[in-house]
């Protein structure tokens, strides 16, 4: 029986080809929304999706669901929990589009300071304004503050650098790199920033993180680049700081933003002179698709010959491992399983396991991470089967 993917957003179709030259059963549904997915996943083996939302709905009513790949960086819209309590791997694609988001941002950032849509929309209307669109002050020189330093941060510092800005970053993780500067607390550095671009995952400690304090610290007229998440950003401190600061902003996502492909839009931002929004298009460059495509279908092809999960992101940091026992054994038959059998006596948990064979198939190593100690006795078991070759077992 040939394995079943659907691809629920737009896919490259020399891609989905790919797979089918593969000899998979391939589903190609680019306009399904959320609450589609609910029956079209029902009996596929692997789904594909983009910005379009797994909820829990959709995972528990699937059958044979194995694993759930987000085809761009992020995972924020799937149900990451339901997928733990079924056991479905979830993985993403990071790094493949760091480059066009990156490029928008920077875009973002002259179309901000020239006012270029302004300048389009007088001119459509049949408005000539020169005097007013010659005011820009020019970013050459002025201070960048980067909020999130991950793949998309740095190709956006690369770029800023080689514009003649003065760099200054702020990540979890300590900061390296040459032309950048390191920042640790925001209120000693957001008030000397000319520009900010935002680029951080939605989390639990990122949620609404841009408040009444952070647009406090910000100088008036500051220009405001959000490409990420927009969770980072509480909408109505937003829409307060544009209308007694002068923040200038540019947004590629924000609160409420329709989930089809087209249609209408409705929005406070829309009321606002100072905030240009473009459609979510951050990653929507040809490059960039088909750079994630590929890593899709690798994810997938090395899934479906190797078991391996690249970029697996709801596999366990921490287990409640406490010990590891260390088996080298002749590779034959019923070996592994009289040794879990001794450990199953013992009502021991084995939180993980690797066995990997040596060259010439004739012995392997087993690794068992356990929840508590084996017991001096059922070591003597498993050293005193014939087919293990030692034992080592050692507090972690």
């Amino acid at each position: 029986m040939k394995m079943k993917i659907l691809i629920a957003d737009k896919f490259p179709e020399q891609y989905v080809q790919k797979l089918i030259d593969h000899d998979l059963e391939v589903i190609y549904q680019p306009k399904l929304g959320e609450n589609d997915l609910i029956e079209a996943a029902k009996e596929v083996d692997i789904l594909v999706v983009r910005s379009t939302k797994v909820n829990e709905a959709t995972i528990n009513n699937s059958k044979q669901l194995n694993l759930i790949i987000r085809a761009g960086a992020g995972v924020n819209n799937i149900n990451i929990a339901a997928a733990n309590r079924k056991g479905i791997y979830v993985s993403n694609c990071p790094g493949k589009n760091s480059i066009a988001v990156a490029e928008l941002a920077i875009g973002l950032m002259i179309a901000l300071d020239r006012r270029i849509p302004d300048n389009v929309i007088d001119f459509r209307n049949g408005v000539w304004n020169k005097a007013e669109y010659s005011k820009a002050e020019g970013l050459y020189g002025k201070t960048l503050a980067i909020v999130g330093y991950g793949n998309i941060g740095k190709e956006v510092a690369t770029r800023a650098l080689a514009l003649g800005l003065n760099v200054y970053v702020k990540d979890i993780s300590r900061i390296e790199g040459y032309g950048i500067k390191d920042f640790s607390e925001f209120d000693q550095t957001l008030p000397k920033a000319d520009i900010i671009s935002i680029h951080l995952p939605a989390t639990p400690e990122t949620k609404g993180l841009f408040d009444d304090k952070l647009f406090s610290y910000m100088k008036n007229g500051a220009l405001l680049i959000n490409t990420s998440r927009h969770e980072v950003i509480n909408e109505e401190s937003l829409i307060k700081a544009v209308k007694e600061k002068n923040i200038r902003v540019a947004l590629d996502v924000f609160k409420g933003e329709p989930e089809g492909k087209d249609g209408e839009v409705s929005s406070q931002l829309r009321e606002l002179k100072n905030v240009y929004v473009t459609h979510h298009i951050g990653a929507s460059t040809q490059q960039a698709q088909n750079a994630v495509a590929e890593e899709a279908i690798k994810i997938i092809l090395d899934f479906i010959h190797s078991g391996v999960i690249a970029h697996w992101v709801n596999r366990a940091k921490v287990t409640d491992s406490h010990f590891q026992l260390v088996v080298k054994h002749y590779d034959k038959p019923g070996v592994l399983a009289s040794i879990m059998d001794v450990l199953r006596q013992g009502d021991i948990n084995i939180e993980e396991v690797e066995n990997i064979i040596f060259d010439g198939g004739l012995a392997a190593t087993c690794t068992m991470k356990l929840k508590i100690a084996a017991t001096d006795e059922m070591l003597s078991a498993i050293k005193n089967n014939p087919n293990v070759l030692s034992v080592s077992h050692v507090a972690i």
